[in-house]
């Protein structure tokens, strides 16, 4: 099941919904970020925003992680062509046991995610990481209405029914050990482009699963859930979170 997720994933140039133009807005809301700034980017993919942040923040490392190495072997790739890569270093680790040490980074970023882990597991286990007052910024999936469809309820039961409204979201936050700093709705269009780029993939790769009943499942998923989308885009999203870890 594995290797066909990684496959469809593998071939997008952004393994979730979001832009530069997202992450830039979320980077500018930290503020008195020290010189040599270190970034923990998790479950970062093939990198997208991780070279952007490298490329918006000339005085940063950022320390990429995800679990598949094809990701971050494409991640450096990449980064060597738009010169930022001796700013990057890649680990391939899961995001639920990662090899860093107490209070090692000023800054967490996490873009599509920590859905994996949960949200309040993810921000509880990964604060460990940061310093005292060092930054979060991450995407969650969010409820942007308080009357969602029943299509769409069944379809979140299904796949994260840990899934929260903004408020919600934010009082977990808090609950952890963090101070809001803001947040912002993703627009829709980021999710439109990148459901384009996954459906041209689905069909792409659907043959080379025909009789794999469990791949078939999963090509057939990411159809219903793209198509879900379209009909319903105004009920649902990322919204990006900004946070700061308490100073003691």
């Amino acid at each position: 099941m594995e290797s066909a997720i990684f496959e469809i994933f593998d071939g997008l140039p952004r393994q979730g919904p979001g832009s530069n133009e997202c992450t830039e807005k979320a980077f500018n809301m930290l503020s008195s970020l020290p010189a040599g700034t270190k970034i923990l980017d998790i479950g970062c993919g093939v990198g997208m925003q991780t070279i952007h942040l490298a490329s918006i923040c000339k005085d940063c490392h950022i320390t990429a992680t995800d679990i598949y190495q094809p990701f971050l072997d494409k991640l450096m790739e990449n980064a060597a062509k738009e010169g930022v890569d001796d700013r990057i270093s890649t680990v391939c680790a899961s995001m639920d046991d990662l090899p860093f040490e107490a209070g090692e980074f000023d800054v967490i970023w996490a873009e599509g995610s920590i859905f994996i882990l949960g949200f309040e597991k993810g921000i509880s286990y990964w604060k460990q990481f940061l310093k005292d007052g060092g930054y979060m910024a991450l995407t969650e999936n969010t409820w942007f209405t308080d009357e969602p469809s029943p299509e769409v309820v069944e379809f979140w039961q299904e796949i994260y029914p840990g899934i929260m409204n903004i408020s919600d979201t934010e009082k977990v936050i808090t609950a952890v050990g963090y101070d809001v700093i803001d947040h912002f709705k993703l627009p829709v269009s980021v999710w439109y482009e990148f459901y384009d780029n996954l459906e041209k993939r689905v069909d792409e790769i659907s043959d080379n699963y025909k009789g794999n009943t469990e791949a078939e499942m999963i090509l057939e998923f990411n159809r219903k859930e793209i198509e879900l989308f379209r009909k319903l885009p105004d009920e649902y999203g990322y919204a990006f979170y900004i946070f700061q870890k308490n100073k003691l």
